[in-house]
């Protein structure tokens, strides 16, 4: 099952008193695929969300909605004008849509917003992307949703997408303050897990970048401190060196992958790490001066 599903799946098991179903249905109607007095026509490919709708429909208006599949879309299509008439008297809808206050019961605020998501909502998988946008059906409702969102702290942004209005989330804090408030904690939690999961990942990688950018650092030191020596081995001979250049010269040559704090800490007297780099930049001043008079 995907993430959506299992957003939807909690969601509607969050809806679990008559005036949260009540607020649900006016959010999943007044968003729904079609709104008028001769037609009411709601929409959806989620089995969850159809099986709730025929649920809450039945609860709120003691009818079961007719429902026809096709495909994978559940389609349930009110024609009746004694149904749509009561569903229009009940939410006093109008011919315009757009959210009436009078039916915002002030504990069902979130019911509402639920029932929108579970009308033309969706969310990505937050191991993929975090994004979560809501297909609304009139432009008037595009900037009552926006509103809506940011009356709980959601700053949402709305676009026109090959003529469908649409509003977005896509900063993942807001989206988890939205499936908290629609009634799906657990998924937020999910969401919360998967950010951990993706810093340490990304931490791990620094790290391992890091790591890499260092070893990358040693090999190209280490060459170039054994080019110098052997310049001074072919020249001079590694016994022209005093004793302290000598023996990191031979370690050096003996041990090509060794860090210089590795050098100096095998040393028969040990030193730090930039104790050894002095010492290999005396060997480098010396080559140089052979490959600048190699006579």
């Amino acid at each position: 099952m995907s993430f959506a599903e299992d957003v939807r799946r909690e969601i509607c098991s969050s809806i679990s008193d008559n005036n949260k179903r009540f607020s649900c249905l006016y959010g999943m109607l007044l968003f729904g695929r079609e709104l008028t007095p001769e037609r009411i026509c709601f929409q959806t490919e989620s089995k969850i969300t159809a099986d709730f709708f025929s649920r809450i429909f039945r609860n709120v208006f003691r009818i079961t909605p007719p429902c026809r599949k096709s495909g994978v879309l559940f389609s349930f299509d009110i024609s009746d004008r004694t149904i749509t008439d009561e569903v229009f008297r009940t939410y006093k809808f109008i011919n315009v849509r757009t959210i009436n206050s009078e039916m915002i019961l002030t504990d069902s605020i979130s019911a509402l917003t639920a029932g929108i998501f579970l009308a033309c909502g969706s969310v990505n998988d937050p191991e993929k992307e975090y994004h979560l946008e809501f297909s609304v059906p009139e432009e008037i409702l595009t900037e009552e949703l926006i509103i809506l969102l940011s009356d709980i702290g959601v700053n949402a942004r709305a676009s026109l997408r090959r003529g469908q209005h649409v509003v977005y989330v896509k900063d993942s804090e807001a989206i988890e303050d939205t499936l908290t408030f629609i009634g799906a904690q657990n998924c937020t939690l999910e969401i919360m897990n998967v950010k951990i999961w993706k810093d340490v990942r990304n931490k791990a990688n620094r790290i391992a970048n890091c790591d890499s950018a260092n070893i990358d650092k040693t090999v190209k030191a280490s060459a170039r401190q054994t080019a110098d020596i052997e310049i001074i081995r072919k020249h001079n001979g590694l016994e022209s060196l005093s004793p302290e250049l000598r023996e990191v010269a031979e370690m050096r040559l003996e041990n090509p992958d060794m860090s210089l704090q590795e050098i100096g800490v095998s040393l028969s007297r040990p030193v730090s790490r930039s104790g050894v780099n002095h010492r290999f930049k005396k060997i480098a001043l010396i080559a140089d001066t052979i490959r600048n008079n190699p006579d």
